[in-house]
């Protein structure tokens, strides 16, 4: 797997990520005010690989967003649910059958 394939990001990010990654949930938070707020659960609890998925997703999706280490989750803003979904199947390789979109 190459820099290319993985989305552009370090090629030991997108290793781990797929070894590591048992199932990650998708679903989407409504916070106060109404905001939408997608939230990507399961991810592994490292402070680089979290840094590096949510700087991903933030630039692919043109969103803000962020990541809190010690719940193992990224936050963007706005509903993409299924084009993260997307991105981390045809991106960075990881198998779709992990990956659970909630309601």
């Amino acid at each position: 797997m190459s820099g290319a394939e993985c989305g552009g990001m370090p090629l030991e990010v997108c290793e781990r990520l797929i070894t590591e990654a048992s199932l990650i949930k998708i679903k989407l938070d409504v916070r106060k005010f109404g905001k939408a707020v997608t939230v990507v659960d399961g991810l592994p609890n490292d402070k680089d690989i979290l840094k590096h998925i949510a700087r991903y997703l933030k630039t692919k999706l043109a969103a803000g967003g962020t990541f809190r280490e010690e719940e193992g989750r990224v936050e963007i803003q706005g509903d993409h649910r299924h084009r993260i979904k997307q991105l981390f199947v045809e991106e960075l390789g990881i198998p779709e059958e992990n990956i659970i979109i909630m309601s």
